[in-house]
């Protein structure tokens, strides 16, 4: 049973799903949009929220929470502290929008872009 199992497991064991979000959140931070699938969108989008709010407050314990979630990317951990915290100081969440595109021509999938509001 699943009872109280939450997020998406996207057909990948632990490992690499975690390492795919990571690297999808990291390229969220810096190029502030990407287009990807639904699904992984909607696994990305609380990491990514969750990133900017810990950026909002400045301190060394949250820069260092945000860099190790983003395994030492220490250019994405600067701007989310330098850049992005700033930005929504005033902001009380919703720092994505996803907007729907056409589908991929290959398989069909559900394609959005996830972008920094």
């Amino acid at each position: 049973m699943r009872h109280r199992n939450s997020g998406k497991i996207l057909d990948r064991k632990k490992g690499p799903r975690e390492s795919l979000l990571a690297n999808l959140a990291t390229s969220v931070i810096l190029y502030e949009k990407i287009k990807t699938t639904k699904a992984k969108a909607q696994a990305v989008r609380p990491l990514v929220e969750r990133a900017i709010t810990a950026g909002r407050t400045g301190t060394l314990a949250s820069r260092r929470k945000i860099s190790a979630f983003l395994r030492g990317n220490e250019s994405a951990a600067k701007k989310v502290m330098e850049v992005l915290g700033p930005r929504y100081k005033t902001r009380n969440g919703g720092y994505t929008r996803m907007t729907k595109m056409l589908r991929r021509q290959g398989d069909g999938a559900e394609m959005v872009q996830i972008e920094l509001v």
